[in-house]
């Protein structure tokens, strides 16, 4: 059955929204409100299938994590109003990702599996073997496209093409080392290991301040701590908690987003399968028994708490 694909409400004055990849954003003068849907993306693809309860694991997931890293740094976040929907603070966006690895797994071990050893100026040593972590953890930043595909790029090119200012830049680079450690401490807690994110940098009235969500299956990738040395002795995969399941699923029918890769169709076991998997990994990474809001008249729900919202 399907999930919820789009929010559909007549805007009042003033108020903008737009789509993205999983969200439905609206915004009037400095209020910012999130809506979580449950469309999926990977390959900087959306998929046609949506999976349901995705959305509100994505939105409680990230108020959570938003709520344990205000101490690092301001965050857009200032409520939760409903399950699906988050409200903050509208921020000027900085068109980066500060895309952070401990390991090399995922894009960096296709990147390394190919020859590269620089990635994004960062340098990655010799003889090492996928998932293995790197001696620190490296920044391996993108632009963070409207559409399409994000795409790398170093420090160095940021500066010299007047992206960010190098100052600014500092102390994005600052933060997202400082953010990523607590999320390992975190994941730790958990049982886990978290093994790469990202993190979106905006600026509310000319702060440097966190938005969009962190920690999350979407925005992560999470190992299990006590599977993980004995897998890497033996050479084997590693047990993973994020949504790179999804991206196996694809390639295996072989679509990654390259031109003339055809969208494979989702079946309902399969669309089952991803959402109890987003479930387990929510109550995995916070804790917490995730409680299924009913999605009979979802519309209407989410229509009358953003006209409350924008009235």
């Amino acid at each position: 059955m399907e999930g919820l694909r789009h929010t559909h409400i007549e805007l009042p004055d003033g108020v903008i929204k737009y789509e993205g990849k999983v969200r439905d954003v609206y915004i009037r003068g400095d209020k910012f409100i999130s809506v979580a849907s449950d469309r999926i993306s990977a390959f900087d693809h959306i998929l046609p299938r949506t999976i349901r309860y995705k959305g509100q694991v994505l939105n409680q997931t990230a108020a959570y994590f938003l709520g344990s890293v205000s101490d690092i740094v301001p965050v857009w976040l200032e409520s939760v109003p409903d399950p699906n929907i988050s409200v903050g603070k509208t921020c000027d966006p900085i068109r980066i990702e500060m895309v952070i690895r401990g390991y090399l797994t995922g894009h960096s071990w296709r990147e390394y599996k190919a020859g590269k050893r620089i990635l994004c100026g960062e340098e990655m040593p010799d003889g090492m073997s996928e998932n293995d972590p790197f001696p620190e953890p490296i920044i391996t930043p993108s632009t963070k496209a409207v559409s399409g595909h994000d795409v790398d790029i170093s420090k160095a090119e940021i500066i010299s093409q007047g992206l960010v200012d190098p100052v600014l830049y500092g102390q994005m680079e600052e933060k997202a080392k400082q953010l990523f450690k607590r999320g390992q401490e975190m994941a730790i807690s958990r049982g886990l290991i978290l093994v790469d994110t990202k993190y979106e940098f905006g600026l509310y009235r000319d702060e440097l301040t966190l938005m969009d969500e962190i920690h999350t299956p979407d925005s992560s990738r999470y190992f299990y701590l006590d599977t993980y040395f004995e897998n890497q002795l033996r050479g084997l995969p590693q047990n993973q908690l994020s949504k790179e399941f999804v991206r196996e699923w694809l390639i295996s029918k072989g679509f990654q987003g390259r031109e003339g890769d055809v969208m494979p169709e989702m079946d309902d076991e399969m669309a089952h399968t991803v959402s109890e998997r987003y479930i387990h990994l929510y109550e995995t990474i916070t804790g917490r028994t995730f409680e299924r809001t009913p999605y009979e008249d979802i519309d209407v729900r989410i229509e009358g708490v953003l006209r409350k919202l924008l009235d």
